[in-house]
């Protein structure tokens, strides 16, 4: 199957500032992106968002700025750590999360995302994020949201990384099972399941997470990656050695219109990214 519809590409929003928000949609807009990933926290001037601020009136007055531009919010992000170490600090981020749940439909969106964590603190990796505690403190903490979601009507979408409890695709298919909810989704991004140990499986890896779970993907980041001096490092999509054909294949055979949000790529840069991957999709348009 192909889709006639667009390419659609954005971007993350805190990767053109941090600006109020008709300033900021209108930079996005300005380099043809349609779309967004916006974490209110990073991208918007002024905003001290702490648990208690988030509320229905600040959510719509951000979300139409961006819409008056033409910019949809396709992803809220609230990337907070799910099984931070300490219980208080992690019960205050969960109650964040939930805020930006309950608000999601103001800022005219529907999908709030975030990653599985880690057993550090500052979210860097941790071989405990490996264990088997640390996956069912991940799995508590998600299935807490979900619920929520759930009373809201919206979604959490939650990444795969390769150091985090969900760290392939057959955990993330494991995740999906034991919350047992469609409002819990996959926001996919190929580059984030990989690591300097197997990078070289990269076509594996991704069709596996087409096999176990395509059908939950409802957004997908685009970067890419390098090897050197022995250091697996991001880089902007099309710089690298990401399959980026079978990502695009997916994207347009199987989720026409998906939103498909640049990492990695500023404003200087998201053009020449926009460029590179409508190309490689035009093979299978």
């Amino acid at each position: 199957m192909s889709s006639s519809l667009p390419l659609r590409i954005g971007v993350r929003a805190h990767d053109f500032g941090v600006l109020p928000a008709g300033e900021l949609a209108e930079k996005i807009a300005a380099k043809n992106m349609v779309c967004a990933q916006l974490a209110p926290g990073k991208a918007i001037a002024g905003l001290n968002l702490k648990p208690g601020i988030l509320n229905p009136g600040l959510a719509f007055e951000i979300g139409q700025a961006f819409h008056k531009h033409g910019v949809q919010i396709a992803v809220l992000g609230c990337y907070v750590n799910p099984i931070h170490p300490d219980l208080a600090t992690r019960k205050s981020l969960l109650g964040l999360f939930k805020e930006h749940l309950r608000c999601a439909r103001d800022f005219g969106n529907g999908l709030v995302a975030l990653e599985t964590g880690s057993v550090n603190a500052d979210y860097s990796p941790h071989p405990e994020n490996h264990s088997e505690r640390a996956f069912q403190h991940s799995l508590a903490s998600i299935a807490e949201l979900v619920a929520e979601a759930e009373q809201c009507g919206v979604i959490v979408g939650i990444e795969g990384v390769a150091s985090h409890p969900v760290s392939t695709p057959q955990k993330m298919r494991r995740m999906l099972d034991a919350v047992g909810s469609k409002n819990l989704q996959v926001v996919f991004d190929p580059v984030n399941l990989l690591s300097l140990e197997n990078y070289h499986d990269q076509e594996r890896i991704i069709s596996e997470s087409f096999e176990l779970f395509g059908d939950r993907i409802v957004a997908i980041h685009a970067k890419d990656f390098v090897v050197e001096d022995g250091q697996f490092r991001f880089a902007r999509a099309g710089l690298g050695k990401l399959r980026h054909d079978l990502v695009m294949r997916f994207a347009v055979q199987q989720k026409p219109g998906i939103s498909i949000l640049l990492e990695d790529a500023n404003e200087q840069t998201a053009g020449e990214c926009r460029t590179f991957l409508q190309r490689v999709a035009e093979e299978w348009e």
